[in-house]
Parts: C-alpha cells; sequence; structure tokens
C-alpha cells in the first residue's frame, strides 16, 4: 500500500471522532474435518447467518482444527435453523440475538460479520475491542467515515481482520492481473466494470408492516433511522436502502472495481461523475438506482462503471466483468475466468482461461492460516483493501446522489464539494454512535 493510498483513507481523521448477492456457493454444510487438540482449536463466533455469513462460516469450518461454538442473529426463525444444522454435525452451539453478549464470550477467537452493511463497523470495532479476529463481510463499511474507523481499529487492536473479497483468493484473477501488468494489451484507456443481473428485479412497493414473529427489529435497525417495518427493507432487499447499503455499487463493485484498480495500480481518482436512475420500473420500492454509469477519471485512463437489473446481456455478453481495453487488445475477466481479444492483429488472442478453485474456500482458508500465524503481511485482502474499495465504490453513489462531477481533496480527505461532503458519514441513531478509535 503506498503513502499516498494510506492517506485517502486516513486523513481527516477528525470526521471519525454492510450479506452479500452472491448466490454461487451453497448452504449446505458438507462434512468436517476432525478437529485437532482442544488448544490448537480455534473457535468461532457466527454474526449474522441468513445468507453470506452462513456461507462463510461453512467455508471456515472445512479448516482442520476449526469449531463454531456461538451464533447470533435477530431472526429467531433464522438462528434456530442454523444451529439444528450444526447440531446435525455434531456441533452444539450456544445462540444469541445480541452480538454484544456473544462478544463478551471469553471461548471464542474469532468471529465471522455477515450482518447487513449498516453494522459492519459497529459490530467490527466491537469484536477488535474484544480481542477476537474478525472475518468480515464487503463493503466494510457503509460510509467513508466508518471505513476510516474500522482501518484505525484494526491497526490499534492489531488483530486479524479479513474481508470477504474472496476474488483476491482465486487464482485466474491473479493471473489476469500478471497479463495485464506484462504490457502486451498496450496503452490501456479505458477499463470497463459492469454487473448486469437479470435474476436481481426490481421490487414492488409493499405496504409498512409487522415484523415477522421471532425477530428484534428494534436489534436489526441498530444505528439506521427508525422506521416502520416493511418487508422491502428486511433480509435481501435491504442492500437497496440508502438507510443500509449502496445499492449494486457497493455489492458487486467492491468486487469488481476492486480488479480494476488493482490492474491499473490505480488509487485516487481525479474526478467522478455519475448518473442513472429507477429505469427499469420508475415506480419500484427500492432507493437506489437500478440502472447507473459511474466514470472515474485518472487522467490518462478512465474507469467506467455500470450496471442495469433486470438485464443479463451485458458487454462481452457476460452479466458481470471486467475490460482492459488496451491498444493492442483488450483482456475480458470475470469470475467464470479470463480472455484476451486482439484489436486487429496487432496481439495474439488468449482462449478461455477457465477459474479451477473456490475462491471462497480459499479465502477463508487464508483467514484461518494467519489466525494461526499472526502474519497479518499475508491476508488476501485485509482491512485496508476492504476500505479502499468500498470508499471508491461510495464516491461513485455519492457522485450519483450529488448528481456533480466532484474532485477529491488528498491533502484534506475531503471533496472540494460541500454537499457532496455531507455524505462522508452517515448519521448514527436510536442512541448508537459511530465508533471513536
Amino acid at each position: 500500500m503506498t503513502n499516498s493510498r494510506r492517506k485517502f483513507i486516513s486523513s481527516a481523521t477528525a470526521i471519525v471522532a454492510g450479506a452479500s448477492i452472491s448466490t454461487v456457493f451453497p448452504s449446505t454444510l458438507s462434512a468436517f474435518p476432525k478437529l485437532s487438540s482442544p488448544a490448537d482449536t480455534i473457535r468461532i463466533g457466527a454474526i449474522g447467518v441468513n445468507g453470506m455469513g452462513w456461507s462463510d462460516l461453512t467455508a471456515i469450518l472445512k479448516n482442520p482444527g476449526v469449531e463454531c461454538v456461538a451464533l447470533c442473529d435477530v431472526d429467531k426463525n433464522v438462528l434456530d435453523k442454523r444451529a439444528a444444522e450444526l447440531a446435525a454435525k455434531g456441533m452444539k452451539v450456544k445462540t444469541y440475538a445480541d452480538y454484544r453478549e456473544l462478544l463478551k464470550d471469553k471461548n471464542i477467537d474469532a468471529v465471522v460479520i455477515g450482518s447487513p452493511d449498516h453494522w459492519h463497523c459497529l459490530m467490527m470495532v466491537e469484536a477488535c475491542q474484544a480481542g477476537k479476529d474478525v472475518y468480515v463481510e464487503k463493503p466494510i463499511g457503509n460510509s467513508i467515515a466508518e471505513c476510516r474507523a474500522m482501518v484505525a481499529a484494526q491497526k490499534k487492536s492489531g488483530r486479524v481482520v479479513q474481508v470477504g473479497q474472496w476474488q483476491r483468493s482465486q487464482k485466474h484473477f491473479r493471473d489476469a492481473m500478471d497479463f495485464v501488468h506484462s504490457g502486451k494489451l498496450g496503452k490501456i484507456r479505458l477499463v470497463k466494470v459492469w454487473s448486469y443481473f437479470s435474476w436481481v428485479t426490481p421490487i414492488s412497493k409493499l405496504p409498512d408492516g409487522t415484523p415477522p414473529a421471532g425477530v428484534d427489529y428494534n436489534m436489526w435497525l441498530g444505528p439506521a433511522p427508525k422506521r416502520p417495518f416493511n418487508p422491502n427493507r428486511f433480509h435481501f432487499n435491504f442492500r437497496w436502502f440508502w438507510d443500509y447499503a449502496g445499492g449494486l455499487m457497493t455489492d458487486w463493485g467492491v468486487h469488481l472495481l476492486d480488479y480494476a484498480l488493482l490492474g491499473m495500480k490505480a488509487e485516487i481518482p481525479n474526478s467522478i461523475m455519475a448518473a442513472g436512475g429507477k429505469f427499469a420500473n420508475p415506480d419500484s420500492g427500492a432507493e437506489t438506482p437500478d440502472t447507473l454509469t459511474t466514470v472515474y477519471e485518472f487522467g490518462d485512463f478512465n474507469i467506467q462503471w455500470e450496471h442495469a437489473i433486470g438485464i443479463d446481456d451485458g458487454p462481452y455478453n457476460r452479466q458481470h466483468g471486467i475490460a482492459f481495453i488496451g491498444n493492442n487488445g483488450t483482456l475480458v475477466l470475470d469470475r467464470n475466468g479470463w480472455e484476451v481479444i486482439p484489436e486487429g492483429k496487432k496481439m495474439e488472442a488468449v482462449a478461455l482461461q477457465k477459474s479451477s478453485d473456490n475462491g471462497l474456500d480459499l479465502h477463508a482458508k487464508n483467514f484461518i492460516e494467519v489466525v494461526r500465524s499472526r502474519k497479518l503481511e499475508d491476508l488476501h485482502a485485509p482491512v485496508q483493501v476492504g476500505a479502499d474499495i468500498a470508499i471508491f465504490s461510495q464516491m461513485g453513489n455519492i457522485a450519483f446522489r450529488t448528481g456533480k462531477k466532484l474532485y477529491w481533496d488528498k491533502q484534506k480527505g475531503l471533496f472540494t464539494d460541500a454537499a457532496a461532503n455531507k455524505f462522508i458519514a452517515k448519521e448514527y441513531h436510536n442512541g448508537y454512535k459511530i465508533p471513536s478509535v
């Protein structure tokens, strides 16, 4: 991490004073390996086990010498279901409705945080303060200020913190970066990054109602504004509301834009502009845009993000991907593999190099290995990586929400626009405060 990039996260420290869409991993538990001696066993507690939190825990438990000892979820229906699934595999766990009680458990060495995005910061910071190592889902924070607080908390505590950007552990992604950095593509002028998903459909407006039986709705809201319960805002669909998340930009964007930055060895954009809206369904019950184009300018190249909910056919006939467009050819990369499409006869084509491994399993293994070794430099997605890309994605959302072309003051760690700076920190509610580290 370069000094300038560190300043991007750590500057303006006075400001300091959110499950995933991915469905590629099964939620069923395979047989667990036998544990090592009790003294060597890493004991895991999981907070938020409905979606990716459960997938993360499942992957972590595939490693020898690891066991789950506690689960926490505000939805008792989910909590009881997951506890029963673990019991069927021979793991009896304590269950909690309040994550703070789980963090008090001295029998827990590390926690998995799979809560909605608006809870990530408080849970991760408090877990570090409680002496736990942490595997936290992406995006790491729900605002720029939260990301800064989380970086500071990890630095102060020295705990192992792995962010759930599991593509950082996949071989074909690393191989693609090696090719991009080889220079064979020639001058790269544009990097296109996209997510087109027909399996995500615009949600219809629903009336407010009563929380389902067994759900502690006040705890689910936590630091978010107090609002009547609405099924649109609960479980999977929370990601389409600004109170809790940032739409596809911060959900898939942190995965894919991360590799755009990595491939270009890029840090801070000169400017950011964005346009979009609820074009697929103007009457959708969601707040975040179903269609969005964002352009990050870097002086001699641009990174362009685009997403479209309800459509499958994205660029290069791929639902999602990253295209490094060079003078000699274009490298196209997604979760299935990568290939090179030549520009005329300027270079040789490279046939599809297919993915050959399980990124989530490898990411979980990397986390456990570092928990044992304490070699933080070996983490594939440490807290700084997660903060960098979460902030980058949030910049795009802020440009959309202000409707302005934005510029970043590297020295102050602020936008040059006052209206944009109001989005740097989210207001906390219901007696909660953003952590002061």
